[in-house]
């Protein structure tokens, strides 16, 4: 078992049992789990972030209406499918957050985007692994409150890894 597919098990235990789940009960009676892409190397790798020289304050908002704060922190580019790409990180008290939505979405992934924590390396660079982008707790309930990805993040290439569409 590899360690996507330990930590993807583990969530659907979480998901399918937990009283803490964004599950209702209803949807955790009925549970098989979640959808995902097959593991993919290619969607994991080190990107060199340029880091944005003035970092801005940036209000996601959200999808009950209010808003969450977080400062612009740079930008990575990268390749799909031959196709050059960028997206931003945003950064928060929490952490680093990188929301994004792909071509896919409302098809095979959820219509408002999925996200990712990258997790920062020495030299300016970012562990990004697009296996372990996964839906906001609002995709399986209205009643959570998410941000929502901003224009700048929505990309019209795929993304065929993480987590997919979820269907009750």
């Amino acid at each position: 078992m590899t360690e996507l597919s330990a930590f993807r098990a583990e969530k659907d235990e979480f998901f399918g049992g937990h009283p803490q789940s964004p599950l209702t009960r209803d949807q955790r009676k009925e549970f098989q789990g979640l959808k995902y892409y097959p593991e993919n190397e290619s969607w994991r790798f080190e990107a060199k972030v340029e880091e944005f020289q003035e970092k801005v304050g940036f209000e996601m908002q959200t999808s009950t209406g209010g808003v969450q704060h977080y400062e612009r922190f740079g930008k990575f580019t990268f390749q799909v499918d031959g196709e050059t790409v960028e997206l931003t990180i945003y950064q928060s008290e929490n952490g680093y957050f990188l929301p994004f939505v792909d071509s896919q979405a409302g098809k095979e992934t959820y219509p408002a985007g999925r996200y990712l924590e990258p997790e920062p390396l020495p030299g300016g660079r970012f562990l990004i692994d697009f296996n372990y982008a996964y839906n906001p707790y609002c995709a399986y309930n209205d009643s959570w409150s998410c941000p929502i990805t901003p224009a700048e993040n929505r990309l019209k290439v795929s993304i065929r890894a993480g987590e997919k569409l979820f269907h009750e």
